[in-house]
């Protein structure tokens, strides 16, 4: 018996690709995104006034201001002074070119307050001041 035996093929390097790998590694990425991503979620919880506007559809990651009941502000999720607040912004928007921040801000608050807040976040060079709001309750 021969030990060595012939190949039927040349030295042609294999054109299969091996995609079992790939699934695994799929798989663990869907199951990691949606066990996370409902946490992504939560925020800071305001009343909001309720009003009718029109949607406004956010594609990319904005900048939200919050404010609630008890007139503690958050920048996202982090929680701020008034006074620290132009500074902060200042800094975000050293580098981006859209200079837009969103406001929510509780029913409860006095509106003295609510425009203090958007006079420092005017004085740092926003140009875009959206308003959040939830729709009015529906009529039975």
């Amino acid at each position: 018996m021969s030990v060595f035996r012939k190949r039927s093929h040349s030295n042609k390097p294999l054109a299969e690709i091996n995609v079992t790998p790939l699934v695994d590694v799929m798989l663990v990425l869907l199951i990691i995104f949606m066990v996370t991503a409902p946490m992504l979620s939560m925020g800071i919880d305001v009343n909001l006034p309720r009003v009718k506007a029109k949607s406004v559809d956010v594609a990319e990651e904005k900048l939200v201001l919050t404010i609630n009941d008890s007139k503690e502000i958050f920048l996202n999720k982090t929680k701020m002074q008034l006074g620290e607040l132009n500074s902060k912004l200042e800094a975000i928007f050293s580098n981006r070119i859209d200079r837009e921040i969103f406001l929510r801000a509780d029913k409860n608050v006095p509106y003295g307050f609510v425009v203090e807040v958007m006079s420092e976040v005017r004085k740092a060079g926003v140009d875009k001041l959206g308003m959040i709001t939830e729709p009015p309750e529906e009529q039975k």
